[in-house]
């Protein structure tokens, strides 16, 4: 059965009787942050999981976490047991508090007197295993309703910005940020940047540009900084199964499911906004690949900013109807991050949520378990983990005609696309495209070393010979090429085109493109598409192939040196197999 984090503890008593704090307790000091709002946010998540969680400015810009206080001999043994379930980080130490100063979080409240009890911040009793699967919501108490400031004279505003803490001074940094008007560090010195921030936020907002805002002035910016959140709910959720504690907008998003690797939180109400929490064990590769496949969800729009290393990823994707943000990093073994998907035209809200999501990102022991999906649980061809992926308008097929991977398709394959992938690599180049001809010669996005290379039968082949096409019928359902044989009928079109033969098989729409194979694996040709005129409908049987001698100067042309035979050659099925799923390339057609 599933815990919630330090049930065990709990179930010990450990939080109970001598375990309370008494007079000269010390502190658990779990984290120590550079910027108030990232401490802030820390502390929030940390709260999320535990009662009695404490922050204080430690000086020199540094903001401490801190758990208890404690009795000292239970300080350790509790430190001890933290770290071991990998509740809080391996750094953290046992602190007297003398290095702590203002206290910044919880905001408003008073220093705790030493003998005041620390518990988790849930029931002592175990979790049913329903409660263990469900994330964890922490409900926000709303602050008191605060007073309007009185105005003041330059001079009264200068001395009440002096009484102002470091923490206070950076977080109106951070909300002249918000505003746009301030781009320089978050540090609490009032410099010249902040300076004409402040007289540019007075400038726009009708008062006098002093470079000095007034106790009322200020309190109107952190107010429509903070406003920017009413009504979305913005709390922290810990999802353990997940091993991730974030804030989220839990007004607009609900749990749905988990979908290794993802946890799903839909849309609560009309709203279309939703998150993922991504969370799988993996490595660089699967790191790699899952940044492929979230780009082929539709909840990611393709035109955006993108970029992975061996250690994480950030993909922004902007769209018509909605935007979409997701990072994700590898540490020691696990893949964690999020995406927020978010409506269009609502930019000033959704990157303030986004940043108290990536602020409050706290890491959790564990990660989701694929085996836990059930096994008749079957997923659509068309679906990652229950989300539907964006789909290609067309899928061809090709064969590779050079050692570098350039390949030869049909000119159908690659017509009206706005990016071309071969092998699901996107942005291949189309270097030659011939509507009349019926041919298209494509360079892929990068240098590529195909297991084979199509070599070009030149010599006339005979009627009725056996013929094999290689093509992906149903596109990237297989992962290899099927072969589907048949005959040589003629070798002129049903129009006596020369350069057109006429087989006797039945093709799919994705064949077109795929090579024309005789017994032995040369190419004869290219498979045309099947559905004629628009006036004419081919026979299911009858199928058209553009022959090598077609194919051959274009390649030419293009400065590609093809290989060649005259020598018709027999093999085994299993070699024809081999030498087809080695040349056959998926040519995928993308808006």
């Amino acid at each position: 059965m599933k815990r919630i984090l330090l049930a065990g503890l709990l179930a010990s008593g450990f939080f109970s009787g001598a375990g309370w704090a008494q007079e000269g307790g010390v502190w658990l000091q779990v984290e120590a942050l550079p910027t108030l709002s990232r401490a802030e946010a820390r502390a929030r998540a940390y709260a999320g999981r535990f009662e009695d969680v404490s922050g204080y400015a430690l000086g020199s810009g540094w903001y401490g976490i801190a758990l208890g206080p404690y009795d000292p001999a239970e300080a350790r043994r509790l430190l001890g047991e933290l770290k071991a379930q990998g509740a809080v980080p391996g750094d953290a130490f046992i602190a007297d508090g003398d290095a702590f100063r203002s206290r910044f979080w919880p905001a408003g409240a008073a220093a705790r007197a030493p003998g005041a009890s620390a518990r988790v911040a849930s029931d002592a009793a175990e979790p049913t295993e329903e409660a263990a699967e469900r994330p964890v919501e922490v409900a926000a108490q709303a602050a008191p309703e605060a007073p309007t400031p009185p105005e003041e004279t330059l001079p009264e505003a200068r001395a009440s910005e002096a009484a102002l803490s470091r923490a206070e001074r950076e977080r109106l940094q951070v909300a002249l940020r918000w505003a746009g008007v301030y781009d320089a560090g978050i540090d609490g010195a009032f410099g010249a940047g902040t300076r004409a921030a402040m007289a540019e936020w007075q400038r726009q907002n009708g008062f006098e540009a002093t470079g000095v805002m007034t106790t009322r002035q200020r309190a109107a910016l952190v107010a429509a900084y903070n406003g920017v959140l009413e009504g979305i709910g913005m709390g922290p959720v810990t999802d353990e199964a997940a091993g991730i504690a974030i804030d989220m907008p839990r007004d607009l998003v609900r749990f749905a499911e988990h979908r290794p690797p993802f946890a799903i939180y839909e849309a609560a109400g009309e709203v279309p906004a939703q998150v993922l929490l991504i969370s799988q064990r993996g490595d660089a590769n699967r790191l790699a690949g899952l940044y492929e496949i979230l780009q082929t969800l539709e909840i990611i729009p393709r035109e955006g900013p993108r970029g992975r290393n061996e250690t994480g990823f950030v993909i922004e994707g902007a769209g018509e109807t909605f935007t979409a943000h997701a990072e994700a990093r590898l540490e020691n073994g696990e893949i964690k991050g999020f995406v927020l998907v978010w409506p269009a035209g609502d930019e000033g809200r959704r990157k303030r949520v986004l940043d108290e999501m990536k602020a409050s990102f706290v890491r959790l022991p564990g990660t989701l378990d694929p085996a836990e999906i059930a096994a008749d649980d079957a997923q659509a061809i068309d679906l990652v983990a229950g989300l539907e992926i964006r789909q290609p308008l067309r899928e061809r097929s090709g064969v590779f005609v050079d050692e570098a991977g350039a390949v030869a398709t049909v000119a159908e394959a690659v017509a009206g696309c706005g990016e071309v992938a071969i092998d699901g690599i996107r942005g291949a180049e189309v270097l030659m495209q011939d509507a009349a001809l019926g041919l298209a010669l494509l360079r892929p996005a990068r240098p590529v070393a195909p297991r084979g290379v199509a070599q070009f039968q030149t010599a006339t082949p005979r009627l009725q010979d056996k013929v094999a096409v290689a093509g992906f019928p149903y596109g990237d359902a297989l992962s290899v090429p099927a072969l589907t044989f048949g005959r040589l009928a003629d070798i002129r079109g049903l129009d006596g085109r020369e350069e057109v033969s006429r087989l006797e098989l039945r093709a799919e729409p994705g064949d077109a493109g795929g090579p024309v194979l005789d017994g032995g694996g040369a190419v004869l040709g290219l498979l045309l598409p099947g559905e004629g005129r628009a006036d004419r409908q081919l026979p299911e049987e009858v199928a058209l192939a553009l022959e090598a001698g077609a194919i051959l100067p274009a390649l030419d042309a293009a400065g590609i040196a093809a290989r060649t035979t005259d020598t018709p050659q027999g093999g085994t099925p299993e070699a024809l197999t081999r030498r087809a799923a080695e040349m056959t390339a998926l040519v995928s057609c993308w808006e």
